[in-house]
């Protein structure tokens, strides 16, 4: 009798697998493909790009100690070597305001340039700062604002001789941490359990439980102020435009995925793209209320960590083992020719 339970059982569970693939709808092609492989001198894992104020010339930092130069919008790249104590040094970020820029790197120490990146300086960070620069972001001359990986912000306003903490205890370590334009923080804890966000004025982060089962993997804040999420399974989620309190219905770009999602960056208020593990992109034009795959760049073999939209016509994708992609704006859809 035991065994004939277990076989039904066995029979139910493939019947229920196989009414969840009819019921799949695979995600619509793109009808072209706006993105070009950029080859890099690198095998580095790239973590972030940044701009000064020509727009032709930016910077992208990795792992290795990697700096690499664009002087012609992000189509070809040289590296940069830096004079520095020991080559395991990881650039986590990078930013820029006109000339002046950033970099934060572990062990904890920032790069500073007043000239586009001609030269740097290296400022040493006290033993005590909690955690590792992960985030830095340039405010106006001499002023720039880091984040540590265990959620500790600081800020200084002369050229990082002295830092003032904007938050009174740090928030533990963290998977990832994302600023808004407007100065607001999202950290998501190192599991994904939970997350924690911060707003200038505020004394501690705000812990707040996830919505659901699923672990999350990634946040951030779209163009409207609203806030996304990324959960494990390819769960999309957004908050409610004025109560970020609630969040809005689940969303499954791509049904019965085995590949996890790993940032989302807007091209537009209404255009959004997706990255995810083994080369996996996706785009809505809709604000999210429908989905279509770019098939074309499914053969590379990478994991696509981090989009960025500097503008509407500049775009890139940041992959590991040095991989770049480069949106070009000029392609269009057959029809649209």
């Amino acid at each position: 009798m035991l065994s004939i339970m277990r076989i039904c059982q066995r029979i139910l569970a493939l019947l229920v697998v196989v009414a969840l693939c009819v019921g799949c709808s695979s995600v619509p092609s793109m009808s072209y493909n706006p993105w070009e492989v950029i080859s890099l001198p690198t095998d580095a894992k790239l973590f972030d790009i940044a701009f000064t104020s020509d727009p032709n010339h930016g910077f992208i930092v990795g792992g290795k100690a990697t700096l690499l130069e664009t002087k012609d919008a992000g189509e070809t790249w040289n590296s940069i070597a830096l004079e520095l104590d020991e080559e395991n040094y990881r650039f986590n970020a990078i930013d820029f305001a006109g000339s002046e820029g950033w970099i934060a790197a572990e062990p904890s120490v920032l790069l500073h340039t007043n000239d586009e990146g001609q030269t740097w300086t290296s400022i040493p960070l006290s033993d005590k700062l909690p955690g590792n620069p992960v985030s830095i972001v340039a405010l106006d001359e001499n002023a720039a604002e880091m984040a540590t990986d265990v959620g500790a912000i600081y800020q200084t306003t002369d050229g990082g001789k002295n830092w003032k903490a904007q938050v009174a205890e740090a928030v533990g370590v963290v998977r990832n941490i994302e600023r808004s334009e407007d100065g607001r923080y999202i950290a998501v804890s190192a599991k994904g359990n939970f997350y924690s966000t911060w707003e200038p004025g505020q004394n501690a982060w705000v812990q707040h439980n996830r919505n659901s089962s699923r672990k999350v993997e990634n946040m951030g804040f779209a163009q409207n102020g609203q806030m996304w999420m990324l959960a494990r399974g390819g769960q999309v989620q957004f908050s409610e435009p004025n109560n970020l309190e609630e969040w809005q219905d689940a969303q499954y770009p791509e049904l019965s995925t085995s590949w996890g999602l790993l940032d989302l960056a807007y091209r537009t208020p209404s255009e959004m793209w997706v990255s995810g593990g083994s080369a996996n992109l996706l785009r809505s034009t809709d604000g999210g209320q429908t989905w279509e795959k770019d098939r074309d760049v499914e053969n590379t073999a990478t994991n696509f960590y981090k989009l960025v939209f500097l503008s509407p016509e500049k775009g890139f994708i940041i992959g590991d083992r040095g991989f770049l992609l480069k949106y070009q704006p000029n392609i269009t859809p057959s029809s649209e020719a």
